[in-house]
């Protein structure tokens, strides 16, 4: 349906124009990378919902790992373990089968894939032509081992305890900082945003999530704002009342009222929603999203250590 390559995103261009673009399920994607032995802002496949059909074409055996959604991986039509790394071998393919969970799979191979840099990423922007897309018959090289020398740790198998591995739901809840515009809603709108349930419209995409329930958020009459930055999961009501959370290949500036923010932790829950499933908002605080980040980076710190000691 959809795979492309994505990193940690063009961070550093959006004062240019250029969308940040990237992961869309950035723990799964760091996760897929660490298990592999590569530096975890290295670019991986993001596959979505159908998966392609891959043939290996290297001449070494290559360590891969996928993580994210459950798509039913297969190598030569035996079911291959999700969140582990494995090998495979010239001649190999790599199938993707029945949805079992999630939305977003992330398939790593150790020393990564041999992709152009566009504005210092390899991520791929669809709608501003940046990057590579896998298309029928697409070939793509692996780096030669050589010119990753001293970058990788041990090529060793390693995977996560089950308790370790996300569960990706159909109905979720999500974290969100309130603001910066709560001034622009009426105390009915602001209300009925945290209170009633979406569901996520079948036309989301890595650009936005659009949701839509029964009531419109009202806005004040002379709600105006000037249009600024947006931010990953920055929550906006445009004129319709239905709220759209911005994702991975938003604009750089918006010119609607946001609501709030979703924090980074649970940026995965929505990346990982599926079309029809819904979601709930509620108030947190700065200082609880920080905690929720600080313990997810130990986490996968203290994983990339652990793969480095193998």
């Amino acid at each position: 349906m959809l795979t492309t390559f994505q990193d940690f995103g063009r961070r550093h261009y959006q004062r240019f124009g250029v969308p940040v673009s990237g992961g869309m399920d950035q723990f799964a994607m760091q996760v897929a990378n660490i298990l592999v032995g590569n530096p975890r802002g290295l670019a991986c496949m993001e596959v979505t919902l159908v998966g392609p059909e891959l043939e290996v074409c290297a001449k070494q055996p290559i360590l891969v790992s996928i993580t994210g959604a459950h798509l039913n991986p297969k190598i030569n039509g035996t079911s291959v373990p999700m969140w582990q790394s494995f090998y495979i071998r010239k001649g190999d393919i790599l199938t993707f089968g029945k949805h079992q969970s999630g939305v977003r799979a992330y398939v790593a191979v150790s020393g990564g894939f041999d992709v152009p840099y566009v504005f210092e990423s390899q991520s791929t922007d669809v709608q501003s032509g940046f990057g590579k897309r896998i298309e029928k018959s697409t070939y793509i090289n692996g780096f030669r081992m050589s010119d990753m020398a001293g970058k990788l740790v041990s090529t060793e198998r390693i995977g996560l305890d089950k308790s370790a591995i996300p569960t990706y739901k159909k109905n979720v809840t999500v974290s969100i900082i309130e603001g910066p515009h709560s001034h622009a809603f009426t105390n009915d709108g602001h209300s009925l945003f945290f209170n009633q349930t979406y569901t996520v419209a079948a036309a989301s995409n890595r650009m936005g999530y659009r949701l839509f329930s029964d009531k419109k958020i009202a806005t004040k009459n002379d709600a105006e704002i000037w249009s600024d930055a947006v931010p990953f999961g920055g929550i906006q009501i445009p004129k319709d009342g239905q709220p759209i959370i911005l994702m991975a290949d938003r604009q750089t500036t918006g010119g609607y009222p946001r609501m709030g923010t979703v924090i980074s932790t649970d940026l995965m829950k929505i990346a990982q929603l599926v079309p029809h499933g819904t979601i709930k908002f509620k108030k947190t605080s700065v200082e609880y999203a920080q905690e929720q980040w600080i313990q997810q980076e130990a986490f996968l710190h203290k994983l990339a250590t652990f793969r480095q000691g193998f």
